[in-house]
């Protein structure tokens, strides 16, 4: 199985009742794609970590093989998905492992 984690912070020009939304509607749409694209066993994202935290959304996500991982990153919904997420999130961060 492959662990595939990205964190991101929120852009600065939004006050905090935008950043709420936006990173609720982040939450909304990622967890959405484990409706459409086969091979996710698990996806969630964090949008409330603790204030010791140096990263504000955090995706946490499992998938069955790393064919499984570059499928998904490819995948239209999840193109969409992320071109969205830039529009609202930056400082990106990831890190993808095998988890045995």
């Amino acid at each position: 199985m492959i662990r595939h984690i990205v964190m991101w912070n929120h852009k600065e020009e939004f006050n905090n009742e935008q950043k709420a939304m936006n990173a609720k509607n982040v939450k909304d749409e990622l967890e959405s794609l484990t409706k459409v694209i086969n091979g996710i066993i698990s996806l969630n994202v964090t949008i409330n970590p603790l204030s010791s935290s140096n990263r504000e959304v955090i995706l946490d996500s499992l998938f069955e093989s790393e064919e499984d991982l570059q499928k998904y990153q490819i995948h239209p919904e999840h193109v969409r998905v992320s071109q969205f997420v830039g529009t609202v999130l930056n400082n990106r961060a990831c890190i993808d492992f095998n988890e045995d």
